[in-house]
């Protein structure tokens, strides 16, 4: 499964509605099942960015779709991020003449 990073802030709607934002994130994290992707971490953070999500997608259509899925909710705006292990990196390296 590929890795993503997700950094989400919270759009006006949102924070309006900031009570409800661990329920809010269960339901996402189920949500991301229906997609192949599996939310395995969810960090509220301070800073630029509100949250931050890690996220294991089956394929890049997948984690695309989820995002926009989530995106269209209207409570965060996202900024993914394509994650690479150590492993993967090697052998991404490995390949460069």
């Amino acid at each position: 499964m590929a890795k993503y990073i997700a950094l989400a802030g919270f759009t006006d709607q949102g924070i309006r509605s900031i009570k409800d934002t661990v329920k809010r994130a269960d339901a996402v994290s189920e949500a991301a099942r229906r997609y192949g992707c599996e939310m395995s971490q969810i960090y509220w953070t301070l800073g630029a960015y509100d949250l931050v999500t890690i996220i294991d997608a089956k394929d890049e259509a997948s984690a695309t779709a989820f995002a926009m899925a989530i995106g269209s909710a209207g409570n965060v705006r996202t900024q993914t991020l394509r994650a690479f292990s150590r492993e993967e990196m090697a052998d991404i390296v490995g390949k460069i003449a």
